[in-house]
């Protein structure tokens, strides 16, 4: 085992932790030990967008606790059925920057794979909750026809896996197609988004840096971590074998209310990820996708939030508040 790596002999393996994730509101309830009263809302909300958490996830969760932060952010509500103005199915309009079965290409020099359709765990407030993922499951053969995207347009120096999450992948197929990209001369980085790191830590096993690392490519994760709860002494060990292997890894947050819209938990969340080795990245401002719009927080307390963000840390743990706005070249800085 490489060391600092977060697999532990005498756990379950990823794929198998993943199999055995609970799936249906009922398991949730009563795991959790909540109160039912909004148990047939939350068989509702599942029946628009279904329930998946691992039990590594859940572990960190209090039990009886219907505002515990991460509770709140895989448990379906009744709010989530509301039509909302302003929101929509597709917020970033990624469909028509999708050019070929699993490929998004929206900004200059660089393009995203929708590596898998899955996700280790459904977040209530995901912008691709009504992604057209049966259009985009390109099977081997099929990833030709992004590769030969991909080498046609040598601008294109950075290819990001993402998903679903793209670590649901096994490492034989991520190592096949990383290869493949390493083969194309004018690629110069691979980035990776996943949430895996946090929801599953044991999945940072030595077969997947070993795919990682294996190549000429610069390497970076950009993982998803929005309340310092979250990263216990599991996760921190994975993000430490990553950075151990050479792997630069950032963390992107989605700002919202009720989970993280207090400069007590940004600035915890900020320290935590420096302690494990990664750099506070991106914060997000809510993508209005249909059914996430109770989470939403205004501008303004976003600009107060990380205005006190700058006076309470160093600004290299302060992460960028940004919004992503369909048609721009970039991400648009909220400060």
């Amino acid at each position: 085992m490489i060391p600092g790596s977060a697999t532990s002999l005498d756990s379950p393996g990823w794929q198998e932790q993943l199999t055995a994730s609970i799936r249906h509101p009922k398991e949730l309830f009563d795991f959790l030990e909540l109160d039912g009263t909004h148990l047939r809302e939350a068989l509702a909300a599942h029946s628009d967008f279904q329930v998946r958490v691992p039990h590594a996830y859940l572990s960190r969760i209090r039990k009886g606790d219907p505002n515990d932060p991460l509770l709140r952010q895989i448990l379906p509500v009744s709010e989530e059925l509301l039509a909302v103005p302003g929101y929509s199915k597709d917020p970033l309009a990624e469909q028509q920057a999708n050019p070929v079965p699993g490929l998004i290409h929206k900004y200059h020099g660089r393009l995203l794979l929708v590596v898998s359709p899955n996700c280790a765990v459904n977040c209530r407030y995901c912008f691709r909750r009504h992604f057209p993922y049966q259009e985009n499951r390109p099977a081997r053969p099929e990833w030709q026809n992004a590769l030969d995207y991909i080498a046609r347009d040598a601008s294109i120096s950075e290819v990001i896996y993402s998903g679903g999450d793209p670590l649901v992948t096994g490492d034989n197929q991520l190592r096949w197609l990383t290869e493949q990209i390493a083969g194309i001369r004018h690629v110069k980085r691979l980035r990776i988004h996943t949430r895996l790191p946090v929801v599953i830590p044991d999945r940072i096993t030595d077969s997947c840096l070993q795919w990682l690392t294996g190549t000429r490519l610069q390497t970076s994760m950009v993982i998803h971590s929005n309340h310092p709860n979250e990263l216990d002494d599991s996760v921190g060990s994975s993000l430490l074998a990553l950075k151990s292997a050479g792997i630069t890894v950032m963390n992107q947050s989605v700002l919202m209310a009720g989970i993280n819209d207090d400069t007590d938990t940004l600035a915890q969340l900020s320290e935590r990820l420096f302690e494990f080795g990664t750099l506070p990245y991106y914060l997000h401002q809510l993508d209005k996708i249909s059914g996430a719009a109770h989470f939403e927080v205004s501008d303004e307390t976003a600009r107060q939030l990380h205005s006190q963000l700058l006076v309470r840390l160093p600004g290299y743990l302060v992460p960028k508040l940004v919004r992503e706005i369909p048609g721009s070249p970039s991400k648009v800085p909220l400060t």
